[in-house]
């Protein structure tokens, strides 16, 4: 019952909170608009030719509503203007932002099976490359973030595409997509990746976003081969919540990054309600800050998933009040990543990485 009254206090507390409208102020990192977010996602239903889709069971779960309003679109929008509404509605927003820049827009590719095949049934949300790249191309706040199941057959000649077309990243989630990353038959992949020098972005831990996951993949062991072979990999979340042979992911993937110069971490999704005390126990790991890079996971950015108040352990009472009144989603975000402690280094190390992935020179990794 206490709990319930508890929740019940944070809902009100949280919804009288939302009228108010601060400015980010003193948890402002002092970095300027110069932060760059690494995960942020887009998605559509295929409306205006984009090529997106979702299959029936990610339709009729009951997050599908949720996520439309947390991108802050309806399904009669989509019908009226497209599904490249969503990308305007981005920019709009990061525009208005005082501290964040620009934010990589992430594509998704499906599920693939081991023939080299789409398998659309099983895909529970695509969204194809070509979409990604025209509409963020319109903006010059958005990166384009590819994605490519390595199953698929011309895996190969699809990553050397999107590198032309100015790729950031690869983005995976293994879970959903179906990607062993520790398939001897991803090596080709990986070393093409490396020539390349396109880092991948890619999920580690439990999945909780969709309908259906296989969790084993999400596996941060399963990275060791694409670290071998010498990509760079940025592991989504920092492996939090769940376990892979009987021990915490986040447990597991600690000493690789002592063991590999390649291996980053992002810390989005680090303050939502089901990842309490992830970010504040990351920090104090041992060379674990040297490797963080600055994401949000946008579009999951929202009450009650997130609320400066379920941190008040780490952050003091004045900060979540303020946190609590900052309209914009990315200066909310970075304000409540200051108040734990996150450096300004944290904040802007994806520019320093990207900006040295895309140069001739190799890249200075962390721990070299």
């Amino acid at each position: 019952m206490k709990k319930i009254l508890f929740l019940l206090f944070i809902i009100l507390f949280s919804i009288f909170m939302f009228f108010r409208d601060h400015k980010i102020e003193h948890l402002n990192p002092g970095v300027g608009k110069s932060i760059i977010d690494i995960h942020v996602h887009v998605a559509g239903l295929g409306y205006g030719d984009s090529g997106c889709f979702i299959n029936e069971t990610m339709r009729n779960n009951i997050r599908f509503p949720f996520y439309l309003w947390s991108m802050d679109v309806t399904e009669e929008e989509l019908i009226q203007q497209g599904d490249r509404i969503l990308f305007k509605k981005l920019s709009d927003k990061i525009a208005r932002s005082e501290t964040v820049k620009q934010a990589v827009i992430l594509a998704m590719d499906g599920f693939v099976d081991h023939n080299g095949v789409l398998n659309k049934q099983e895909t529970q949300i695509y969204i194809p490359n070509d979409y990604v790249v025209k509409e963020s191309a319109l903006y010059d706040n958005l990166l384009f973030g590819a994605s490519i199941n390595p199953n698929r057959k011309d895996a190969l000649q699809r990553l050397r595409e999107v590198k032309e077309k100015g790729a950031v990243l690869v983005k995976w989630i293994p879970s959903i997509m179906n990607i062993d990353p520790s398939s001897s038959e991803l090596i080709p992949f990986y070393q093409l990746m490396a020539k390349l020098k396109i880092p991948l972005l890619t999920h580690t831990g439990m999945e909780k976003s969709f309908a259906n996951a296989r969790d084993e993949l999400a596996d941060p062991k399963r990275l060791k081969l694409a670290l071998d072979h010498g990509v760079t990999v940025i592991a989504a979340h920092i492996a939090t919540t769940g376990k892979s042979e009987g021990e915490d992911n986040f447990a597991r993937i600690l000493p690789m990054l002592q063991q590999y110069p390649n291996l980053y971490v992002d810390i989005s999704s680090l303050t939502q309600i089901n990842k309490l005390n992830y970010l504040s126990r990351a920090m104090k790991e041992e060379g674990i800050t040297e490797k963080m890079i600055y994401g949000t996971d946008w579009p999951l950015q929202f009450f009650p998933i997130i609320s400066p108040w379920y941190h008040i352990n780490h952050i003091s009472f004045k900060d979540a009040y303020h946190i609590g009144g900052i309209h914009n989603q990315w200066d909310r975000d970075v304000a409540l990543k200051t108040a734990f402690g996150v450096s300004d280094e944290v904040f802007l190390r994806t520019g320093v990485l990207l900006e040295q992935l895309s140069s001739n020179k190799p890249a200075q990794h962390q721990n070299e």
